[in-house]
């Protein structure tokens, strides 16, 4: 036993593999198939899933599904509509013999119901593909933010949408609360990262300029196995949060050593005035004269309010417009001519030159004939 063990750590300790043909996958290489050869006995229990849809998704469902069961029956799974309910519901039968074909056929009904269509939709039953339902409606808390941020998904008439969808090889789907993306799972893993960047206020456009450098970068074989840090850049955050200022302002006043004034008591402002030195009587005389002045004021006041609505409004000056002088200039002259010219015409008589000229064409056509 002794003997075999050494062997055993000799064999693994000779072998060297270099940990990059490890991680990388050969080019043009894909997984086999799944065929009834390798499960040919099917499946032991039935299995079934059920997705509701929103009632504007009705008329286009009712309108794809047979094509929905044609596409599901060549994985023997079958397919069932309930226009009462809402629901779409998957499940397998005897002949199926793929165990996974449940799970595409899954994702096929829930992406029909995030408003995905159909032609997009079906891909989800080949093995390459996968897909991704991001929900976006919990991550910002108001309303207005997060359809502005959405928004930027899109871009102008879609643009950042479909730099994206280039960029990454996968369809995006963008309706409601949810991002529907549907493509290869290296495409999948950026399509979440760059969504749940910009619902982080994060301008999808740095996200979109890293792919561009990464995908030129993975043409290149000699960079395959290194670190692509170098190469990324780096975008620094300028929209620092302002703090908040108070309404009030407490200023700080100057230090100094001695204490602030003693504040001046009534008796110091009665002598400053000189009411301290007089009567009792004067005082209250004094004291009754300045109520009627205040009354008298507020009189006053009162009546000046009472008779605006009696003061007529300013009338605006009325401007005179000027009469059109109707009076015009007379050309007698020119109206003799006229006049002239009238009385050698006959009514319905042609003008003197097109008579000479008609009567010069008929010459010529009788000396024709002769």
């Amino acid at each position: 036993m002794k003997e075999e063990k050494k062997t055993f750590l000799f064999f693994f300790t000779s072998i060297t593999v270099d940990e990059s043909e490890l991680l990388t996958v050969p080019d043009g290489w894909k997984e086999p198939a799944f065929t009834r050869e390798d499960n040919p006995k099917g499946l032991l229990e039935e299995s079934s899933f059920a997705t509701l849809f929103p009632k504007y998704r009705e008329a286009y469902l009712k309108e794809c599904w047979p094509l929905v069961q044609k596409a599901l029956g060549e994985h023997y799974v079958n397919a069932t509509l309930d226009l009462i309910e809402g629901s779409m519901t998957v499940t397998t039968t005897k002949k199926t013999f793929d165990p996974y074909a449940i799970i595409r056929a899954r994702d096929l009904i829930k992406l029909l119901a995030r408003s995905v269509p159909f032609e997009q939709a079906v891909r989800i039953l080949q093995d390459d593909v996968a897909c991704d339902i991001i929900k976006i409606g919990s991550l910002v808390r108001k309303r207005d933010t997060f359809i502005k941020r959405r928004g930027r998904l899109l871009g102008p008439k879609g643009s950042t949408l479909k730099a994206l969808e280039l960029l990454t090889n996968c369809y995006i789907m963008v309706q409601g609360n949810t991002v529907s993306a549907l493509g290869p799972f290296s495409g999948l893993k950026e399509v979440r990262k760059v969504v749940l960047d910009t619902m982080k206020n994060i301008h999808p456009i740095y996200n979109i300029k890293t792919l561009m450098i990464k995908r030129e970068l993975s043409k290149d074989p000699e960079l395959r196995s290194q670190s692509w840090e170098r190469f990324l850049p780096k975008f620094k955050r300028k929209n620092l949060k302002k703090r908040k200022e108070p309404k009030k302002k407490n200023t700080k006043k100057e230090y100094t050593p001695f204490p602030p004034p003693q504040p001046e008591s009534q008796i110091d402002k009665e002598l400053a005035s000189g009411e301290y030195f007089l009567k009792e009587r004067q005082k209250k005389r004094k004291r009754v004269e300045e109520i009627k002045a205040k009354q008298a004021d507020a009189i006053k006041k009162r009546q000046e309010e009472r008779n605006k609505a009696f003061i007529p409004p300013k009338e605006k000056p009325v401007v005179k417009t000027k009469k059109a002088s109707t009076e015009k200039k007379i050309d007698i002259e020119a109206i003799k001519e006229k006049v002239k010219n009238a009385k050698k015409k006959k009514l319905g008589a042609l003008p003197v030159e097109e008579v000479n000229l008609k009567m010069a064409a008929d010459e010529k056509k009788k000396k024709k004939k002769k």
